[in-house]
Parts: structure tokens; sequence; C-alpha cells
């Protein structure tokens, strides 16, 4: 038996107590408001919070583990919503600072969105959110005040390296580097990938996501606060069934659409999904994660799809797998050129080390018949996102 294996039995058996709250999750949400703070005219905020803990509760297969992740979820989001409230009530001028011009990184997971933001981060002129930053944001004007978040942040990386080890050969998180959006989007579909929630599903499915943008908005107007301006460059492969919303808030933002094969695209995700979700679910059934997945990568690419006719195309660069995982020295100067940036030999000669793989990485293997997928699924489901890659990879 593995150290993850063994860690997370360990650590099972020790919060089996404390998983009771389970049965009260009202309970156990009105202690995590309490210790965070509510500001008025935040209800409905705090009602969908409420509502995804409920949901939580009610998972199939949820460990205490699983429990004490989703209760430090639904933590982390209040208290940051909270910091963010009482930062602005104290310095309105935040919600004066300008974000312009920004960044946004999309496209389907695993096509390379993590590669193309860490190229875009090589630039002097770009500020790209770091991971402790996104999961407790703040002003941060005191050394104490910031070592004291970015210890949480390794904190919480370490428990997922612990409990998970194989997946940070997947999807490598380091706290002080930059880091997608999802953590500070308030409602997303990553609970998704941590426990079986079906009522959260069909919520999502019919949510108006503009709130979350203008909170995601106020995030980086906090972190800009004080602080030099540069254009911000921000990723997520979950933005894109959402760009109606961003573009609402964001108007006039670069979209820098990735592509991938979609078949490999599904199967490297679902294993992605299956190493995150053993942490918090036992078993795992890994035939509902690939129908799940396949609903919910396939709902995403369609609502791009549908999106992408309203977006000017100079606001649009599409970027083809090949052009930085395949060959990044000739792919990032265009990648830059696309998007309006200087590609000078600074960036060129730091370039080697945000593509090379870490060396202590395993290869990560992966097969669409272990979610009980097949070819012919994932064509028929990405058949009109497969005619927009084909018009990519040809330009």
């Amino acid at each position: 038996m593995s150290s993850g294996p063994l860690a997370l039995g360990l650590a099972n058996l020790l919060l089996r107590p404390g998983a009771r709250s389970r049965r009260t999750p009202d309970r156990a949400f009105d202690r995590l408001l309490a210790e965070a703070g509510q500001a008025d005219g935040d209800e409905q905020f705090v009602d969908d919070f409420r509502f995804l803990l409920r949901c939580w509760a009610d998972a199939e297969d949820l460990t205490p583990v699983g429990w004490l992740s989703a209760r430090g979820h639904v933590g982390r989001h209040l208290a940051a919503r909270a910091r963010i409230r009482r930062l602005i009530a104290e310095n309105p001028a935040i919600e004066e600072e300008p974000i312009q011009r920004p960044v946004f990184v999309v496209g389907l997971p695993r096509t390379a969105t993590t590669l193309t933001h860490g190229v875009l981060s090589l630039s002097g002129e770009h500020r790209c959110p770091l991971l402790w930053e996104l999961l407790a944001p703040g002003l941060y004007r005191g050394p104490g005040e910031r070592e004291r978040a970015i210890t949480a942040a390794r904190r919480l990386v370490g428990s997922i390296d612990l409990f998970a080890p194989h997946f940070r050969d997947i999807h490598r998180l380091l706290p002080e580097g930059p880091e997608e959006c999802t953590f500070a989007l308030p409602h997303t579909v990553m609970p998704l990938s941590q426990a079986r929630v079906p009522g959260y599903l069909a919520w999502h499915g019919a949510r108006d996501f503009v709130p979350d943008y203008r909170h995601l908005k106020q995030v980086y107007q906090v972190l800009q606060y004080g602080r030099p301006r540069r254009r911000w460059v921000v990723k997520s492969p979950l933005h894109l069934e959402n760009l109606d919303a961003l573009r609402t808030v964001f108007p006039d933002a670069t979209i820098v659409w990735t592509h991938r094969d979609p078949e490999t695209v599904v199967a490297s995700f679902c294993s992605l999904v299956e190493h995150g979700m053993a942490v918090s679910t036992s078993p795992v059934d890994l035939h509902w994660i690939g129908a799940t997945w396949l609903e919910l990568l396939s709902r995403s690419a369609a609502r791009g799809l549908a999106s992408r006719a309203a977006i000017p195309p100079e606001a649009l660069v599409d970027v083809p797998y090949a052009w930085l995982a395949g060959d990044p020295a000739t792919g990032a100067p265009k990648l830059y050129a696309a998007v309006g940036a200087s590609w000078t030999d600074s960036e060129a000669a730091r370039l080697p080390a945000v593509t090379a793989r870490p060396r202590s990485a395993r290869p990560h293997r992966y097969d669409l018949a272990r979610y009980g997928l097949t070819r012919d699924d994932v064509a028929a489901a990405f058949a009109d996102y497969d005619a927009l890659r084909a018009e990519v990879d040809r330009a």
C-alpha cells in the first residue's frame, strides 16, 4: 500500500467523529459563517454557499476527509468574500481600480492552458495571480500577514500531495506560482471532481455567472490596489462555458482559446478527476466520472462555441496544441504577438524553465475505456467543436 492511501485511511479514521456534522449541514455552515463574517447585502452569496454545503452533505460515498474538504472549500470562499467586502468598505477606491485589457486563457482542460499561462507569465509587463493570493486575496501590507497566507497555501498543497501523490504528476500546484482563477471564482463545476452532488450539478447548469465574475474582478482589484498596474493574465478551463458572463464584466478582455483533440482531453481529465476524487469519495465510480465529465466538457465546448460569434476577431486568439506543446520556441513568440505583447531575449532565455517537465514527474497514462467511454462517444459529443479545431489547425 502506498503512502497516499495509508495516510488517507488514517485521516479518515481520525476524522470520523467530526464527520457527524454532515447530519446537520446548516449548523456546520453557520459555524463557518460566524468565523468568516458577513457583510450587509451579501445574503445571496451566503445562501448560494449554504446550498452547496447542503448538496455536499448529501453526497453519496463521501468520506470524512471529503467532508472536511467540503467545509474547507466553503469556509475559504466565505472568508475571502468577507475580507474583500471589508477592504472595499475601508478603501472605496479599490472599486475604481481599472482592470484593463486582461488576457483570459480558456479552453477545455488538458489543452495546455497551464503551459500557455506559464509562457505568458514570463513577461514583466504581465501580472499573473499566484495560488496563495487566489486562496486568500488581500492587501498584504505587512510581511507577517503575507507569510501566513503563503503558509496556509503550502499546507493545502501539502495535504493534496500527501493524500493524492500522483495528482501532482498530472497538475502540479505551486503555492507561490501562477494558478488558475478557479480557486477564486465562487461557483464552478469543480465540486463535481470531488463528490457526486447531482443537486449542485443541475443548479450550476442554470446559474447566471455574472455575479461570480463581478466578484472575480473585485479579487483582482484588491490584489492590484496600491501596486504597479500591469496587464492581468489569468486562466481557467472553466471560463469556456461562461464567456458571455466573462465579457459582460471584462468587455475589453482578450480571449486566448487553446485547442486539442477531445479524445485525449476527456481521457486525461477523467484521470485527473479520478486521482482527485479518490481523496474525498470511496469507492470511486469510474463510469460515473466518464459519463458526468463527458457531459460537462461537451457542454462547456458547446457554450463556448455559442458565445464565440459575439467575440470581435481582434479579441480572440486560437492556440493549437502544437504551438507550445510541440515547438514552444516557435509558438511562444507567435502567442505574444497575437495578444499584443513584446517577446524579447529575456522571455526566450526563461522559456525552457516553464516548458520543461519536472524531473520527478511520472508519465501520465490514461484510457477512455477505463471510464466506460469509447472514441465514438467522444466524437459524437464534440462533433461541432472538432469542426472548429480542424479549421484552427489548418490556419
